[in-house]
């Protein structure tokens, strides 16, 4: 060839497609193309096709392969002449390696392209058994499938028929090479097939008419005596004898590979069951065993192959079941676990390139469909159909799904199955990941149409698809029923209020009448408030049904919304910015204490935004620290007028910061579309332990200051001082928690002792008055029951009179409650003061005697009998039963009375930080020390969850079914699986307490 004309065809093969022009070039000079290297036709041919390299490489593997120089012409003649057929072939040999391999090995299979008459635009069953009927053997059947999948690509790849076309011919090809397999079966057999009736029942995507190119094909074997009265044991053993022969001809590998996997898993009790039941074992098994999933999964049963009789008696018998799923006692549940994305199986590297699982997928699609149909359907038989789209398009006709949303659900769903589709045809193998290599996206987008940046183009057209997908797939459940209750579409079929009402009790809403009440309310209107909030709706009901409590979640979400509804930066706060809205969600439908402190002030709504800081009180859901927290409080006590309005200002800035730290510790917990919930839940425990002991901190000195500046101006005649007890003093408070406290009080130089104890008893008077007075913030109760004497002694002592008793009547209980002391408020001097002379009574320079030992065992022992609630199960109390915080801080405790004089690291009022100290220092393993701060952790996890749910404390799990399902959502666990919870606390408690028992109890520890 002449440099020149190299030149030339370079630069043709470039504008045609190629992008390897130098082998294009080579393979077109080759003597396979001699005859047609100069026609025009062909390289146009070529550069249509998806992939032109690949396409002129096999049509090369194709002429070499071909019988003889007649052959060999005849192909080239009709490739040239027949422009049907040079699109089709090279359409195919352009879109799949898989394929053209198959016709190097078959090289007369072309022929199979060369029809073109219109009943051949659309086989059915009926012309793919005439194309398999040759078939005598599994090698001879997969070769015939093959020609038959030939023609299929074909008219697919040429845009003779769309993706639904395609899916329906590849499920009626694999009906008729399911019937040629028992039939080869049967042949193999006689003798089986004449002592059985077997029915092959269609599941999943061949079920509904919807096939891949390559897929598992979904079964379930049904089979009944060939006569009456046979032997029904024998029956089923032949039937499963020719079940079994049938899966191994689809699915075994052969020199011609495999067709597809047959998989009987969809079967009652899945691949643990028989793998063939007869009809009235499955009717017995889908009455009283099978669950949601299983009856979702029949939407898709269609008998395809052997006995027609009894696989219509399958379905005749089955049906009506159905369509009483929804009615079921754990649907709602059910439902809730299903709708929960399972993507915990797809590596994280992958999950972004899923077109099945991911976010925006077609499962998404097809969930949203065959949950409609099921909890409309059974009073609608037009939605009863196997295939999504045309489920979809019927939904849509009757007015559960708006028409548009449907109509761009419709082509969201078409492109990703075509993307699908062209990915499997390329090798033809099973797989749902978008190729990452550019050449690949090229050859994707060019079989698609996309030509100007095929790569750039299809990654932009599948993300604008899939944010279709992951937007309308939750209103799909909810816009009809704001159109219901609004009347937004006027001319548009409407839901009933029965289907309204059915719907939300599949969604979990227990009271549908007062929902729907609630809808009506926020989205009637012409007003901005009610366009915004029928925008936000239809994504904030999807967020209430992910919860325990939906119905409360509305509710709630209304009342502030008639709180704030005219408020400019309240609708813009939740229409622009995303998570403040699912913040808003998550926490109104969580339990009672948030949305309880937030309709109390609903302006701190503004705290659920991403926040600037610039806001009262700060924006965002970070905890504050102390000292921001004391210089607020400071300054509102400064501008008030007397202690009331004081201490009125304390407390309000104490419940807007109370919000602030239940709202993030659930959105936390929870996790949010863009973040997953929190994995270390000690991180979560520590956190709300710091956020509201600092909180309470700040609002004792805050109060502390109000009451002394309005009774005694800027000095009181006392030093005075608040020493943090209990939880308080180890920063584990939580959100009903007590402020365990001591009080301890210097005279100033001059001042009478009786005259200092009278201002010091009525400072903590006012104090605990003021911070209980009935109002709109919560109380903050302090108690003094850990003072020397406990209730019998003064509430407040000097310091000299802490010391003195100490030192003379001091016992071991008062040691180890001291471990916990830590100044919180007032004099920080004095306070210093009180922590020195309480150190060698908490860290005793010897340790602990023998008799101090068994007097701590002996106490233990007596607040467990003494202190439990009658009728509590102790197993599942949290704070005195076995492996309980009890259980574990007085281990812990102990360790410090023991150790802590010569070990500094157990010098800590907070029990994770013991408990580490003892592990590092060896005074505890790594396993023992692991196993005790789990069960802390978990119990102090659960002792927040009772009142972040029911807006008050307690100590063990809430009997109330709603209330037990809200604490296991913010522990982490689905819909259904409280039981599950409480087994999981109980082998925590229960190894905690078997560490206890060695180390607190044993003689020898």
């Amino acid at each position: 060839m002449t440099p020149g004309r190299r030149s030339s065809t370079f630069t043709r093969l470039l504008r045609h497609g190629f992008t390897d022009p130098s082998a294009a070039e080579r393979l077109l000079d080759s003597v396979e193309l001699a005859p047609v290297r100069d026609d025009p036709v062909l390289l146009e041919a070529l550069g249509a096709t998806a992939d032109p390299d690949l396409a002129l490489h096999g049509l090369v593997r194709l002429l070499e392969a071909q019988n003889g120089p007649t052959a060999h012409r005849e192909l080239l003649d009709t490739l040239i002449a027949a422009k049907p057929l040079r699109d089709r072939l090279l359409g195919v040999l352009g879109a799949s390696a898989a394929l053209a391999d198959h016709l190097a090995r078959h090289p007369g299979d072309w022929h199979a392209l060369v029809t073109y008459e219109p009943r051949d635009l659309h086989p059915g069953v009926a012309e793919f058994e005439r194309g398999l009927a040759e078939a005598t053997d599994p090698v001879s059947l997969r070769v015939a499938y093959r020609r038959c999948l030939l023609s299929i690509a074909a008219r697919d790849v040429c845009g003779t028929i769309d993706v639904a076309d395609t899916a329906a011919e590849l499920a009626d090809l694999a009906t008729a090479t399911l019937r040629a397999a028992l039939a080869l079966a049967s042949a193999a057999a006689p003798q089986d097939a004449a002592a059985c009736r077997l029915a092959v029942i269609a599941m999943g995507k061949c079920g509904g008419h919807e096939l891949n190119y390559v897929s598992d094909v979904d079964v379930i074997f049904v089979a009944e005596a060939a006569a009456e009265g046979a032997d029904e044991t024998k029956a089923l053993a032949a039937a499963t004898r020719l079940a079994s022969h049938l899966m191994r001809i689809c699915s075994e590998t052969t020199v011609e590979g495999s067709i597809w996997p047959v998989d009987a898993n969809l079967r009652p009790e899945g691949r643990n069951g028989p793998l063939v039941r007869t009809l009235s074992s499955h009717l017995a098994y889908y009455q009283r065993w099978a669950k949601t999933w299983e009856f979702q999964a029949l939407l898709k049963a269609r008998p395809v192959a052997g006995d027609p009789a009894l696989g219509q008696a399958y379905l005749d018998a089955l049906d009506p079941l159905v369509w009483q799923a929804a009615e079921r006692e754990n649907f709602v549940p059910d439902v809730q676990k299903m709708r929960r994305r399972v993507v915990e199986n797809i590596p994280a590297a992958e999950i972004e390139r899923e077109l099945k699982l991911g976010p925006g997928g077609l499962r998404d699609v097809e969930f949203a469909v065959q949950l409609l149909q099921l909890v409309h359907g059974r009073t609608d038989a037009s939605l009863r159909s196997g295939t999504t789209l045309h489920a979809l398009q019927a939904l849509a006709a009757g007015g559960y799904v708006g028409r548009e949303d449907a109509a761009r659900l419709d082509e969201a769903y078409r492109f990703l199955r075509s993307m699908e589709h062209r990915i499997q045809l390329y090798r033809l193998r099973r797989t749902h990941l978008v190729p990452e290599a550019e050449a690949d996206q090229r050859r994707l987008g060019r079989s698609l149409g996309l030509r100007a940046d095929p790569a750039a183009e299809l990654i932009r057209e599948w993300k604008r698809h899939t944010g279709v997908v992951r937007r309308l797939h939750e209103k799909l459940f909810y816009r009809p029923l704001l159109d219901a209750v609004a009347q937004l579409a006027p001319g548009e079929a409407r839901l009933s209020p029965e289907a309204a009402r059915e719907r939300l009790v599949a969604l979990g809403y227990a009271d549908p009448a007062a929902a729907l009440r609630h809808l009506e309310a926020l989205a009637s209107g012409v007003t901005r408030k009610a366009a915004i909030q029928r925008t936000l709706l239809p994504v904030l009901l999807g967020w209430f049904a992910d919860s325990a409590d939906p119905d409360a979640g509305l509710l709630n979400f209304r009342k502030v919304s008639d709180a704030l509804g005219k408020t400019p930066w309240y609708l813009r706060l939740l229409r622009d910015e995303g998570a403040a809205a699912e913040n808003l969600a998550r926490v109104l439908s969580a339990g009672r204490l948030a949305p309880d402190l937030l309709m109390r002030a609903p302006e701190a709504v503004a705290l659920l935004g991403r926040g600037d800081g610039t806001g009262p009180g700060g924006g965002g859901l970070e905890p504050r620290e102390r000292g921001q927290l004391e210089q607020e409080i400071m300054a509102a006590v400064r501008r008030a007028e007397n202690a009331a309005q004081g201490v009125t200002a304390a407390r309000g800035v104490r419940r807007r910061e109370l919000f602030r730290t239940a709202a993030a510790d659930i959105v936390g917990s929870y996790g949010t579309e863009t973040s997953p919930a929190e994995a270390d839940q000690g991180a979560l425990v520590d956190r709300v332990g710091a956020a509201v002991s600092d909180l309470t901190a700040a609002t004792l000195a805050g109060t502390l200051r109000a009451v002394v500046r309005d009774g005694w101006g800027d000095t009181l005649p006392t030093r005075f001082a608040i020493i943090g007890m209990g939880r308080f003093g180890g920063h584990e408070l939580g959100y009903g928690s007590d402020a365990d406290v001591l009080f301890v009080h210097e005279p100033q130089d001059g001042v009478d002792e009786q005259e200092a104890a009278a201002a010091a008893n009525k400072v903590v008077a006012e104090m605990r008055r003021l911070l209980q007075l009935p109002s709109a913030d919560p109380p903050l109760l302090i108690d003094a029951g850990l003072r020397p004497e406990g209730k019998s002694g003064p509430l407040v002592r000097t310091l000299k009179s802490y010391e003195a008793y100490y030192r003379r009547w001091s016992l071991v209980w008062e040691s180890q409650a001291l471990l916990r002391a830590e100044p919180v408020a007032g004099d920080a001097e004095l306070a210093g003061r009180f922590i020195e002379l309480a150190d060698p009574l908490r860290y005793p320079r010897r340790g602990l005697g023998d008799d101090a030992v068994r007097e701590i065992r002996r106490l233990k022992a007596r607040m467990e009998s003494e202190r439990l609630p009658r009728g509590a199960d102790p197993k599942l109390h949290t704070k005195l039963g076995p492996g309980g915080l009890s259980d574990v801080e007085w281990t812990v405790q102990l360790i410090q009375l023991r150790h802590g004089h010569r070990v500094p690291g157990l010098r800590t009022t907070r029990t994770r930080e013991a408990l580490a100290a003892a592990r590092e220092t060896g005074l505890l393993s790594e396993e023992d020390t692991a196993v005790l701060d789990e069960a802390w952790v978990l119990a102090t996890r659960v002792r927040n969850a009772v009142m972040l749910v029911r807006g008050r404390a307690g100590d063990t799990f809430p009997t109330e079914p709603r209330e037990l399902a809200a604490v296991g959502r913010y522990l982490g666990y689905g819909a259904g699986h409280a039981g599950d919870m409480l087994d999981a606390y109980r082998r925590t408690a229960r190894r905690a307490r078997t560490v206890v028992e060695e180390l607190f109890y044993a003689d020898g520890a």
